[in-house]
């Protein structure tokens, strides 16, 4: 069993793009997700979990290094992230553990450390410092492709051609149900889960082991094997959440505009042509149906998971974290993917089963927790001080049936909509990189979008307009709240920006305070 003389085993498992409410355990009326919701009956379910920034590079820079997007700078796919940061990885490593990766981490590497022909300059799809690499699954999924072919699969169309479907489209929509080649048994999370059970099996009970499985289910493309393609109805579901028309929705704002006018289906279908707005309400439903169906062949797999780290006699002495990086549109807004300000690009699942803690065990969450808690929560959890230059704070509390005191009130997120490399954001709005940005401040009440390049801001009344349909930043009757929120985000920023070195001070006695990267001193 766990106790002093051994520290737990850490399992992070991400899901790439799984949206938050899409969780039966969360109360969502049609999916079912048994075994998500086995680990949260042992566990604790964080039910306003938001990530910090999107999409997956700066989603993840956020989870792994505590930090908010203003401070690691990563703001697109691609953007090396800052070796002098810290980050999850190395944490645990200077603890003793042997982190290790099964799929992939999706960071841009400081392109100062390396050498000008080095290939990793050409992927944003390095490996965090810090992690061993069992099984690296990359955007091409050669490795997953050649274990297909191994079972006789032909995998010889590639990523992502192969994951077509291999029959006609279904009648009366242009988005059909019908499976890839390859079977439920045969998916990329399947693969992965079985090299971590092979792993697993490998390891010795009285060493503690740190493992990440990074799953790219529900990531597009939208598609799935047997019988998850036809588990779910598309009838069933909530309304989407989003205006009369797409256009309707495009006169909201100058960046909705722009952003429903690039969104192209061939992103989310490999055999679709048109943009995302043009499908119609059925073709959304079948896809969403699909999404759902992602999202179940998933969970079974957390499914094989759980089985295997018991049969390994680890299961009372493994903390086990369940998280997105962020979340998916999934039509609405008539959008897909993931950026802008929505909630649905930022509400993920967040669920944290620690053996040692099980008064809790079963508990809901309603405070706001970010992305940027799951580090400092690690840390705690191992008997460790989070730095105190982290952005994020312990969920620890929460997970012994307490509430922390002066807990936040309000989930930040940020998104950066720059491209360095083809400036088309750039062109289109006028404004330079850096002011290609947003930030946003949601509360229980209000929700407020603030915008760089003087582009205009937004302010929802989330009580009265769920939806996010109705813009009162200009309302006379709404001036007050918008400057209170305004002042807010400002106040938020200048507590945030980057504390690496403003936490310590030099003196004739020497080094007080904190450094990052340093052990605290004290006088």
């Amino acid at each position: 069993m766990t106790g002093k003389a051994r520290r737990p085993n850490i399992l992070l498992i991400t899901c790439d793009q799984w949206r938050g409410d899409c969780l039966s355990a969360a109360g969502h009326p049609v999916v079912r997700t048994p075994n998500a919701d086995a680990l949260a009956a042992e566990g604790v379910l964080f039910k306003r979990h938001y990530g910090g920034a999107a999409p997956c590079s700066p989603a993840r820079a956020c989870l792994y290094t505590g930090l908010y997007q203003m401070n690691n700078r990563v703001c697109r796919n691609g953007t090396p992230l800052d070796a002098r940061h810290g980050n999850i990885a190395l944490s645990a490593r200077a603890l003793g553990y042997d982190p290790t990766l099964f799929g992939y981490t999706d960071v841009s590497l400081d392109p100062r450390l390396l050498a000008p022909g080095d290939p990793r300059l050409q992927s944003y799809e390095g490996v965090l410092p810090g992690f061993t690499v069992r099984q690296l699954l990359p955007e091409h999924q050669k490795q997953w492709l050649s274990w297909l072919e191994l079972q006789g699969v032909d995998a010889s169309a590639g990523s992502p051609d192969i994951h077509r479907p291999v029959a006609d489209r279904a009648v009366g929509t242009t988005v059909g149900n019908a499976p890839p080649v390859y079977s439920g048994q045969q998916t990329p999370a399947a693969f992965l889960t079985g090299e971590f059970a092979r792993w697993l099996g490998e390891q010795e009970h009285a060493a503690p082991w740190f493992a990440h499985l990074s799953f790219i289910s529900p990531h597009p493309p939208f598609i799935v094997p047997e019988p998850y393609n036809t588990m779910y109805d598309p009838a069933d579901g909530p309304a989407f959440r989003r205006a009369a028309s797409w256009q309707e929705e495009a006169e909201n704002h100058p960046y909705l505009a722009y952003d429903l006018g690039r969104q192209k289906q061939m992103k989310f279908r490999p055999e679709a042509r048109g943009k995302v707005h043009d499908w119609s309400e059925d073709d959304f439903r079948v896809l969403r149906a699909i999404y759902y169906g992602m999202i179940s062949e998933v969970d079974a797999q957390l499914g094989r998971i759980w089985q295997a780290v018991k049969a390994a006699g680890a299961w009372d002495d493994t903390i086990i974290v369940l998280t997105s990086d962020h979340a998916e549109m999934m039509g609405d807004h008539f959008m897909l993917g993931k950026g802008g300000y929505f909630d649905g690009s930022y509400h993920i699942p967040l669920i944290i089963r620690d053996p040692r803690h099980g008064k809790a065990a079963g508990g809901k969450v309603d405070s706001f927790t970010e992305a940027v808690d799951i580090l400092p929560t690690f840390l705690d959890l191992l008997g460790e001080e989070p730095a105190p230059h982290l952005d994020g704070r312990s969920l620890k509390p929460f997970l012994s049936g307490e509430t922390p005191a002066a807990w936040r009130d309000a989930a930040h997120w940020e998104f950066d909509f720059r491209s360095v490399a083809a400036g088309e954001a750039e062109r289109h709005f006028g404004i330079a990189s850096r002011q290609c940005n947003l930030a946003v401040i949601r509360t229980e009440r209000f929700k407020y979008v603030h915008f760089g390049g003087n582009l205009p801001p937004l302010l929802f009344d989330l009580e009265n307009d769920p939806d996010e349909l109705d813009n009162l930043a200009a309302d006379p009757s709404h001036l007050a709240v918008r400057l209170e929120f305004a002042e807010r985000l400002l106040a938020w920023r200048a507590e945030h920006l980057d504390q690496s070195l403003a936490l310590a001070e030099l003196t004739e006695n020497g080094l007080v305070g904190h450094a990052a990267g340093l052990p605290p001193c004290h006088t």
